[in-house]
């Protein structure tokens, strides 16, 4: 069995070579389906097509194409496939879509005044929905699932609601520092972040205390971007940037440091985790991948050569979605097998004829690659969009 750490957790692949509409803003995967949103206010889906010849790689094609109702720069793009619905942030206002066509949800009027918002991540966890077919009538329904809880982050206050397929429903309000840039939620914590000061807010005893300053120094040669992501129910991680580099602190959601720092050698523009793995775009174009358990780094990714287009950002999808590969393709071949005719298979036996069989050479050459394929089923590479 291969040791994990012998193999790369990470490859970069091109999916879509060029997007035209827009400067992306935001971009999320789910099983087959890349959704694009766009600084025009475009929001595109790309759709896996596999290729008629077994031989060449399945290829992203764009599938739908629309505008968001004010044609404005589109800000945050979360997928809840539990419920097969989309939000969408866009000119301060949430607007709900159906998965995967895309379409507005009907009956659902957008949350105005929204700075940011935190969907439960426990319920981001969720499996998708699915359908069920009712036999006597051959109709098909999707089986609906639990609402999902969700914070809106205003002004100054906090907004709690709960979303399922076709309703919307207002929870209470409490209240929380002015100017929230982002925030995360984890069960009954959100953590949130200006543009000074990390805190938690206990959302059912509704307290909020500060954690951590986004930055320990006075002055910096620019913005000092806040950075938190969920590690586990009862987990968050938020990035301090000291003046010389970036220190990563593990924190519960009552405030208390878990497991070792991490620390970078300057602020990341983006970062995101693939469980046990933490991944990190530096602004000369590098990526860092860190253990979460051993907080050693555990790959490195070259920056882009000077003729490659800057890379923007990394994104973390959930649920997971296909990619096009041909890795170890060198692994399938075609080989002679045996076919026995006769009645039993509903065939004409001819008793004359002898079936073909596999010399055993080739029977040999072929078990032999399995076995290595075996021994590498716990190597797989993971994937991460960029």
């Amino acid at each position: 069995m291969a040791n994990p750490l012998d193999v790369p957790p990470y490859l970069l692949q091109s999916l879509i070579p060029s997007i035209t509409p827009g400067t992306v803003t935001r971009a999320q995967a789910f099983g087959s389906d890349i959704y694009v949103a766009c600084s025009n206010g475009e929001l595109l889906r790309y759709s896996l097509h596999q290729d008629a010849d077994p031989s060449k790689l399945g290829v992203h094609a764009l599938v739908s194409q629309q505008s968001v109702p004010s044609g404005k720069r589109i800000d945050e793009l979360i997928l809840v496939p539990c419920i097969a619905r989309a939000l969408i942030l866009c000119d301060r206002q949430v607007h709900i879509y159906s998965l995967p066509s895309l379409d507005l949800v009907p009956n659902i009027k957008p949350i105005r005044h929204v700075e940011t918002f935190a969907v439960d991540h426990n319920h981001l966890q969720r499996p998708a929905a699915t359908f069920l077919t009712t036999t006597s009538n051959s109709t098909t329904e999707r089986v609906k699932n639990d609402p999902i809880d969700l914070c809106v982050i205003k002004r100054s206050t906090i907004a709690m609601y709960s979303l399922s397929e076709d309703k919307l429903t207002y929870a209470r309000e409490i209240s929380c520092l002015p100017g929230v840039l982002c925030a995360q939620r984890s069960g009954r914590h959100l953590c949130i972040a200006t543009a000074d000061v990390y805190g938690m807010v206990d959302l059912a005893g509704a307290q909020m205390y500060e954690l951590l300053p986004l930055s320990q120094v006075l002055e910096t040669e620019g913005p000092i971007e806040p950075h938190i992501l969920v590690i586990s129910p009862s987990e968050f991680l938020i990035m301090s940037w000291t003046g010389g580099s970036t220190l990563g602190v593990f924190i519960t959601g009552e405030g208390d440091p878990v497991r070792g720092t991490l620390q970078w050698p300057a602020h990341p523009l983006s970062t995101c985790l693939d469980y046990p793995f933490l991944t990190t775009l530096l602004p000369n174009g590098t990526i860092e991948v860190h253990s979460v358990e051993t907080q050693e780094i555990i790959q490195v990714i070259p920056a882009p050569d000077s003729g490659e287009e800057g890379r923007r950002g990394l994104v973390s999808c959930l649920g997971g979605y296909a990619v096009p590969s041909s890795e170890r393709g060198e692994k399938m071949k075609k080989v002679k097998v045996a076919l026995v005719r006769g009645t039993k298979a509903g065939l004409e036996a001819d008793i004359d004829e002898k079936p073909q069989r596999v010399e055993e050479e080739d029977m040999e050459e072929v078990e032999k690659d399995m076995e290595e394929v075996e021994k590498e089923k716990d190597a797989d590479v993971s994937t991460v969009s960029i």
